[in-house]
């Protein structure tokens, strides 16, 4: 759609602004996403997001059926990070229900969602190498992310929506083999870690696509709720799990990646792809000493088989892969929630689209947009 104004350049060529709509078929929009963007030639003037094309309505579904079948549900928020999604609300539900959870549970939920964790880093980090025209990085990631997925399916039943967490558990136990296979995997992720960083860390064409692009600063970042590596990435030193410490976080060493300018300016597109590549290995240190600590107990506390909670309100938050994943329950003392809200990191990360998506390349839009690492499931929640 063609604008009326036009621009008169000083070698009298004159230009026009086009609306273009850039999706929700595009791949590089990551999903349903559809950016109406206002051009000039090859530069992007203004950025609109526009959502609401994937729409799970899992708030109004978990007001309709009992907390305990509403569990499933939020693993198709962030499919990507499904575990980290149940983990989250069962431990919101078991809040305010005040019951004691066994260590065991805490340390099980605590692997499998730093090894979801990785998987979701691998498929940001691959996808992320695809949108900047890096094809092969996307093919790599595969390898690893089909060991992690064929682990918590042995441990789960399922290879994306795992419904692993229940209210005051989990579903299953861990055996020895799984926890060989754990150790496997971390012993050969390591080693194609190196290989990984060779490829696409340091590779110079997707160096210059992102170092200096899409920069946020710190202001900025606190000031648009970013979480998550976004909000580190602008040398915001803030992650749940050591600042507000659940499922006993407090008993790992690991350290919070913080951004560090590595190629670019602080917060940039470069630096939020590298964080999510060094909190890898971060999170399989906190494997490591998890499996190695793993206490010997039950793994279902003692709880009624039609679960209520009393009459109150609670707001709950984890880390997620994305950022700060909390929900906010209202009850009225019967079987299922009064209300239920869900602070999606995803929908508050893309929130900053458009303030950055303006006197930028068509293609710094493909890499800022990237750079957020969104799903669209729990944008359209």
């Amino acid at each position: 759609m063609t604008t009326p104004s036009t621009t008169l350049i000083k070698d009298s060529v004159r230009t026009e602004e086009l609306l273009v709509n850039m999706g929700p078929q595009h791949p590089s929009t990551h999903g349903v996403l559809r950016l109406l963007v206002r051009t000039d030639g090859e530069m992007i003037k203004e950025t609109w997001p526009h959502i609401g094309y994937l729409h799970r309505c899992f708030e109004k579904i978990c007001e309709s059926v009992t907390y305990v079948q509403s569990v499933p549900y939020v693993d198709r928020m962030d499919y990507l990070a499904s575990m980290n999604n149940g983990m989250g609300l069962c431990m919101a539900y078991e809040r305010m229900l005040d019951v004691e959870i066994p260590k065991r549970v805490d340390y099980l939920r605590v692997i499998t969602s730093e090894l979801n964790r990785v998987a979701s880093h691998l498929m940001a980090m691959g996808t992320f190498g695809l949108d900047l025209g890096a094809i092969t990085p996307f093919m790599y990631i595969f390898r690893e992310r089909e060991i992690i997925t064929s682990i918590l399916e042995k441990i789960s039943g399922g290879r994306l929506l795992f419904h692993y967490s229940r209210i005051g558990g989990v579903y299953r136990d861990m055996d020895s083999d799984i926890a060989h296979d754990i150790r496997s995997f971390i012993k050969t992720f390591r080693e194609m870690y190196v290989e990984y960083d060779e490829l696409l860390s340091q590779n110079a064409i997707f160096v210059n696509r992102a170092a200096n692009v899409g920069v946020i600063t710190a202001e900025q970042a606190i000031g648009w709720g970013l979480t998550g590596p976004c909000l580190r990435a602008s040398g915001i030193d803030y992650d749940i799990r050591r600042k507000k410490p659940y499922a006993h976080y407090e008993d790992f060493d690991f350290d919070v990646i913080v951004g560090k300018a590595w190629k670019g300016s602080l917060g940039d597109c470069y630096d939020r792809y590298y964080c999510r590549m060094l909190e890898m290995l971060e999170s399989v240190k906190i494997i490591e000493q998890a499996l190695e600590g793993l206490p010997q107990g039950e793994i279902q506390a003692d709880l009624p088989k039609v679960v209520r909670l009393p009459k109150g309100e609670v707001y709950y938050a984890i880390e997620n892969p994305r950022g700060e994943l909390g929900f906010y329950i209202v009850s009225d003392g019967k079987p299922n929630a009064y209300r239920v809200s869900a602070r999606a990191p995803s929908f508050c990360n893309l929130s900053i689209t458009h303030e950055l998506g303006h006197d930028v390349l068509v293609a710094d839009v493909i890499a800022i947009v990237g750079s957020i690492d969104i799903v669209l499931g729990e944008v359209d929640r």
